[in-house]
């Protein structure tokens, strides 16, 4: 399977790793570094985690307060969102139509 990214996911990932970073450098990689490592996760088992109505399944980050929500469509992954999991509670769920 092939995981892309929705451009508002993307998006989500660049403004938190670019704010993370003003707080301390270093620390906006760490983000990206440990988002990568859990969509790796997601690419090698993506029926691992349950899936929600609506279709999409979500993984929480290890240590950063943020999780990845996605959904399977075909042969690919799509990132819908990098939410923060203390803000605006699935304010993403829209982009399940894509």
């Amino acid at each position: 399977m092939t995981i892309e990214f929705l451009e508002d996911a993307e998006v989500e990932l660049t403004e938190a790793a670019l704010w993370y970073e003003t707080k301390e450098p270093g620390l906006g990689k760490r983000l990206r570094n440990e988002v990568a490592r859990v969509i790796s996760r997601i690419g090698e088992d993506p029926l691992l985690w349950r899936e929600y109505p609506g279709g999409y399944r979500r993984v929480n980050c290890p240590v950063f307060p943020y999780y990845i929500a996605y959904f399977i469509r075909g042969d690919k992954i799509l990132i819908a969102a990098v939410a923060h999991g203390h803000r605006r509670p699935e304010y993403w769920k829209s982009r399940l139509g894509n």
